[in-house]
């Protein structure tokens, strides 16, 4: 089975040619040796990604040819949703710094999730507050009166006939 001409590759081989092209050839004044180094940050996260993918979706056989297995389903999300996530940033970042150099902090995006996600698992093995928890002046104040309010004994008033 051939590769798709127009895939993945081919998005990014078509963004680094608009970025060579507008960059380099048209704001060559501009063009410094930062760039240079953007260049080569978003064409090695545009690789290590992709090469990733290729690797989970290639097929498995068996010695007699026979098919082990399919390969991992793209669809699906976890690690290749977030592979693919960082292909799709890498994209935009590229392309829009070329506008600004301030694109770069989009970058960011990509650790700032991963802490999120990082957070969210290391806080279920954390100890969670105990009901002995210190409790400030107020709260305390109105714990006690609602727990008096509820000891009183409550009169029913009924009509004498």
């Amino acid at each position: 089975m051939e590769a798709n001409p127009y895939g993945q590759g081919f998005l990014e081989g078509m963004e680094l040619v608009i970025y060579i092209l507008l960059r380099m050839l048209i704001f060559h004044s501009s063009f410094t040796w930062k760039h240079w180094v953007g260049l080569l940050v978003t064409s090695a996260s545009y690789a290590v990604p992709y090469l990733q993918l290729a690797k989970m979706a290639q097929p498995t056989y068996a010695a007699d040819g026979e098919l082990l297995d399919g390969g991992f389903n793209m669809s699906t999300g976890g690690v290749c949703g977030y592979l693919h996530d960082v292909i799709f940033i890498t994209s935009f970042v590229q392309v829009a710094s070329i506008i600004s150099g301030k694109f770069w902090y989009t970058y960011l995006v990509i650790p700032a999730f991963g802490a999120y996600k990082s957070f969210g698992f290391v806080k279920g093995f954390l100890p969670t507050g105990s009901e002995d928890a210190l409790e400030d002046d107020k709260t305390r104040k109105k714990r006690e009166k609602m727990e008096k309010r509820t000891s009183r004994t409550k009169f029913v008033k009924t009509r004498a006939r």
